[in-house]
Formats: C-alpha cells, sequence, structure tokens
C-alpha cells in the first residue's frame, strides 16, 4: 500500500476540499467547522495541530497563527461516506471562535429567532487588534 493511500480514500470535493468538524476531546462539544484540502489533512496528520483551508483567503490557515489558540489533535476521524473528518481536539486557550467564544456554535433558535446562548470569553478586539 503507498504512503498517501489514507490520503486517496478521501472523496473530494470537485474542488479538492473535505468538510471538518473541530470536536473537544474531553467533552464531545462542536467548536467550528471548516475546510481541508489534501495538503492541510496531511500537514495536520504530520504535525498534530489543526491546519485548514481558508476559502476566503485561498491559503493554508494554521488555527491559531493569530490568535494563538491552536487545536492540538488528538484523533482524526473519517466518516462512513468518506467524505466528512472529525478532529478531536484540546482547544488551547479555550476559545475556538473567532467572535471570543469556545464555540463557533453560540446562537440557538428559539420561538423563531437565534439567541445567542453562549458568553464572550475574550474581546475579539484584544485578540486580534485592529485587522
Amino acid at each position: 500500500m503507498n504512503s498517501e493511500a489514507w490520503l486517496d480514500a478521501v472523496k473530494w470535493t470537485d474542488d479538492g476540499l473535505v468538510p471538518v468538524v473541530a470536536q473537544d476531546a474531553g467533552d464531545g462539544k462542536v467548536l467550528m467547522v471548516a475546510w481541508m484540502n489534501r495538503e492541510a489533512l496531511q500537514l495536520t496528520a504530520q504535525g498534530g495541530k489543526a491546519v485548514y483551508w481558508s476559502r476566503s483567503r485561498k491559503k493554508l490557515w494554521r488555527k491559531g497563527e493569530e490568535s494563538g489558540h491552536q487545536q492540538s489533535v488528538q484523533e482524526i476521524r473519517l466518516d462512513c461516506d468518506n467524505d466528512v473528518i472529525v478532529l478531536k481536539v484540546e482547544q488551547q486557550g479555550g476559545i475556538a471562535c473567532h467572535t471570543g467564544r469556545r464555540s463557533c456554535f453560540y446562537q440557538r433558535l428559539q420561538d423563531g429567532s437565534w439567541e445567542t446562548v453562549e458568553p464572550v470569553l475574550k474581546d475579539p478586539e484584544s485578540i486580534y487588534g485592529n485587522s
């Protein structure tokens, strides 16, 4: 078996991406969803830190490169259809979201509108500055 067979097993989208769910390895909370290309997945597996593909910036995105909130990858899983990845991660600083919250999923549908149900743990301005 060639050394890249595990990468070949992934069913990439037509533009060479796969959706990735980052989940807290401790309590299972879903922290965020992002995308990876082949290189990002390979770098993540090799280095043990989450690397994603930024669709908006069209480049590799090392989680935490600006915020310091890296994700140490404990486990990489592929779903039954081979088209979605789950990363079980240890989230550095306890903040995964650019809004300064633990999770990007901080809004809940309540009576026909979206209600914010998780607090800001750190002001994004203090994390990212004026960029």
